[in-house]
């Protein structure tokens, strides 16, 4: 009988037994053995991914759904070796045991115990509201704990998928929340129907105080206007009162050039003044009395009249 070969996987921490003892242990180890006397011990190092549903109590006693995903890696395969059981058939690499699930399994079951200690010290709205900070307290909680260590195992993270309340819990909810929403948009519509009011206000005061200076330009401008049309007036009215005196003045002194002389000559003066104009006048009629006035001797008629007195 010839002995036979095996060779470990790149990610396996392989472990040979002979005859009831280690004989070598490794990664990925590959060696010669007799079947009838050897045992070979496969603890996968790579990361695994654990699924898990738990429903919890947060601190006000209201029940919470989290799903979620846990990872994981056996960091030590020597403790790991000694509380599961690895054995793999050497030919084939078939697991003998369900050991390796129970990893998973126990993995998920200290991560829902960490999980309950930090919902139940939280309100439900901080568990719904800090699903994130939730997943880091949880995993910074379980690196720091010695049960993961003990079985040889790391977790590398804990993520929580969908965390939700009881349905009548998350109609409230969202009951509150749809208000909440609601009272927001009627404050932003007042707000903005506020915004709006201020602007047609500072829109119309502006047209006031515009109305309000074109209108005292245009009372400036009517009194502007009346006084010069006031002074304007009073210029006028003096031009007029020089030019009467003045013309007064000249008449004055024209009648003065004709005093005392007889009037006969001045009658015969302005006939001739007539007779100057007669294309405008047209006709001119001249009665016996006027030109009796015209032909009487004045001096000689005031003497037979002053000597028929006496």
């Amino acid at each position: 009988m010839l002995p036979s070969y095996f060779k470990g996987q790149p990610t396996d921490y392989v472990i040979r037994y002979a005859g009831g003892r280690q004989r070598a242990a490794g990664l990925a180890k590959s060696f010669f053995y007799w079947h009838y006397n050897t045992q070979v011990v496969a603890v996968p190092t790579q990361s695994q991914d654990v699924s898990f549903v738990f429903h919890e109590l947060s601190q006000d006693h209201q029940q919470v759904t989290l799903q979620g995903q846990a990872t994981f890696r056996i960091a030590d395969p020597q403790k790991a070796a000694v509380l599961f059981n690895f054995a793999i058939d050497p030919r084939s690499h078939a697991p003998l045991s369900e050991d390796r699930e129970k990893v998973g399994k126990r993995v998920a079951n200290l991560v829902q115990v960490a999980t309950r200690a930090e919902v139940s010290s939280r309100p439900l709205e901080r568990v719904l509201a800090d699903t994130a900070m939730l997943a880091g307290a949880v995993t910074d909680s379980l690196r720091g704990r010695g049960a993961l260590a003990e079985m040889g195992v790391e977790l590398l993270t804990a993520e929580f998928l969908s965390v939700k309340p009881t349905p009548e819990v998350a109609k409230a909810l969202e009951a509150e929340l749809r208000e909440a929403l609601l009272r927001r948009a009627d404050v932003a519509v007042y707000a903005r129907r506020a915004a709006t009011v201020d602007e047609e206000r500072s829109i119309r005061e502006k047209e006031l105080a515009s109305d309000k200076a074109l209108e005292e330009q245009r009372a400036g401008m009517i009194e502007l206007s009346g006084a010069n049309a006031i002074r304007e007036a009073e210029t006028a009215a003096r031009a007029r009162g020089i030019a009467a005196e003045a013309e007064a003045d000249a008449q004055r002194r024209q009648l003065k050039a004709w005093e005392g002389l007889d009037p006969r000559f001045l009658l015969a003066h302005a006939m001739r003044a007539l007779a100057a104009d007669a294309g405008r006048i047209g006709s001119i009629n001249l009665t016996t009395e006027l030109l009796a006035s015209l032909l009487e001797d004045r001096p000689s008629a005031a003497r037979a009249a002053e000597a028929k007195t006496e």
